[in-house]
């Protein structure tokens, strides 16, 4: 957790029914803390409104996490909450909105959202920050805000080795699945449709449906982020049967998500990116989940792009 032992000081276990499911909710953000600087105009805002109002009003905050989209954004049997690398980041920008609100204790609560549900769940204020695997786009722009980019990813294919299946090319005439309500879906169906591809695609409700349709047959391919597939191989130690085929059909920059037009919440975000950035708690963040054997025992070794570099230096980070 970021910054967890300047402000965490009890952790609170509450039930919240959100989406009709039971939610994980824990930590107590704010209690005697120290670390903030004093309350002053500066880091006040005088009239608090949007996210950081409803927060302080009810004293929690709910961030929406991914089942499966391992590192970012995923449970395991036994743990007392969502793990991941956008979780890790997502808990940045809570210990920043604590700031603001001069040290408030906060419950954060964690409510399961899915690539169908995420954005509806974040525009109704059932979760007020998405942690998960989700692209910021300009479409998606019109409905949601994103904080800055936390990773850059690409489309490509998990298919079982000695398929025969090198790239997208190879479809023809076989079953394609999609997770359903992501841009992986969208972008395979255009393709599939302008060039006449004959690919039979299919929509799962999330990515864990979609590997076990690969998995048992039902499905030739799935085409989903390269890193969320890489996620899937060592996850389920699959190298010796899987493999990650074909170059990159799409790039994805990867954002938290919470509501449009909340402007204190957009500056608690970059706020919270700039420091987080500048203190290599994003660099120690990548390192713990793509270069090291991740808490959970899964190494998946990839090295930060050119791409998230520059970002992450765009935002303050040294070499």
């Amino acid at each position: 957790m970021i910054r967890s032992a300047a402000i965490v000081a009890a952790l609170a276990v509450s039930v919240l029914a959100l989406t009709g499911r039971a939610t994980i909710a824990e930590d107590m953000h704010g209690a005697d803390l120290t670390a903030p600087p004093p309350a002053s105009e500066e880091n006040i805002p005088a009239v608090l409104s949007g996210t950081l109002k409803k927060v302080r009003d009810a004293r929690t905050i709910t961030i929406g996490y991914r089942e499966a989209s391992f590192p970012f954004s995923f449970v395991r049997p036994g743990a007392p909450r969502p793990l991941g690398y956008s979780i890790d980041l997502c808990l940045g920008v809570v210990d920043e909105i604590v700031r603001e609100l001069n040290g408030q204790a906060i419950r954060v609560a964690y409510a399961p959202v899915t690539s169908d549900t995420r954005i509806e769940a974040v525009r109704s204020g059932a979760v007020d920050l998405e942690c998960g695997s989700t692209t910021s786009n300009m479409e998606r722009q019109k409905s949601v805000a994103f904080s800055p980019i936390v990773y850059v990813a690409g489309t490509k294919l998990l298919v079982k080795r000695g398929s025969g299946i090198g790239s997208y090319h190879d479809l023809g005439g076989k079953t394609l699945v999609v997770t359903s309500g992501t841009t992986n879906e969208a972008a395979m169906k255009q393709l599939n449709d302008k060039y006449r591809l004959g690919i039979r695609i299919v929509s799962a409700r999330d990515h864990d449906e979609s590997y076990a349709m690969l998995a048992d047959g039902r499905a030739d391919a799935f085409a989903t982020d390269d890193v969320l597939l890489y996620g899937f191989i060592a996850a389920r130690k699959a190298a010796s049967t899987m493999a990650v085929v074909g170059d990159f059909i799409t790039y994805e920059p990867y954002g938290l998500m919470f509501r449009r037009d909340d402007p204190l919440m957009a500056t608690a975000a970059a706020r919270a990116f700039t420091f987080m950035a500048r203190t290599r708690v994003l660099a120690s963040a990548y390192r713990r989940w793509f270069l090291q054997p991740a808490p959970t025992g899964e190494l998946l070794n990839l090295p930060m792009s050119v791409q998230l570099t520059e970002v992450f230096r765009g935002m303050g980070a040294e070499d």
